[in-house]
């Protein structure tokens, strides 16, 4: 494993939901992770990727990594902080 794989506790699949649904679903899974765990959000290219990353941070997580995938969607690593 090289130093740069992040290992999620937990994966959603957000593509298939419109903003802002994309962030709530998102949250959801969050509040269902104990504190620095790692969430992996699957979630379309456009307002998902714009608002998601965002609204984390706003909330006070830690986006550690996001990566395009070859059909245009989005692999988001999200470290769950201290509430």
């Amino acid at each position: 494993m090289s130093e740069t794989e992040i290992l999620p506790d937990d994966k959603i699949d957000i593509t298939d939901v419109t903003c802002p649904i994309t962030f709530v679903k998102t949250k959801v899974a969050l509040d269902e992770l104990e504190n620095g765990q790692i969430l992996q959000v699957h979630l379309n290219g456009g307002e998902p990727i714009q608002n998601v990353p965002r609204s984390v941070k706003d909330e006070g997580h830690s986006v550690l990594k996001v990566l395009e995938n070859a059909d245009g969607t989005f692999e988001l690593f999200i470290r769950k902080n201290e509430d």
